[in-house]
């Protein structure tokens, strides 16, 4: 569970790679000063490869649930308020 970050250096990226889930901030599709944005996050999901990744912390400049989702590779969902995953 990794949150209110855009930066993670790379000995602490290769502690948690191949994580069977990853849940990373990822606050809007425009870039921040301090949260990844959209392809920010998308890029560390995908240095990081865990079958599984949600982003949370997502502004509602984000966009709609269901258009964002849909675009973002099968491995990654957005979270959303109630979610509940089974480890």
């Amino acid at each position: 569970y990794i949150t209110d970050t855009n930066e993670i250096p790379d000995t602490e990226l290769e502690k948690i790679k191949d994580s069977k889930i990853v849940i990373l901030n990822a606050l809007r599709k425009e870039k921040h000063y301090s949260h990844f944005n959209l392809d920010e996050a998308i890029k560390v999901i995908e240095q990081l490869n865990p079958e599984q990744a949600y982003f949370t912390h997502i502004s509602h400049l984000m966009g709609l649930h269901k258009e964002v989702e849909k675009d973002l590779p099968r491995n990654i969902k957005l979270a959303y308020d109630g979610l509940e995953i089974q480890v």
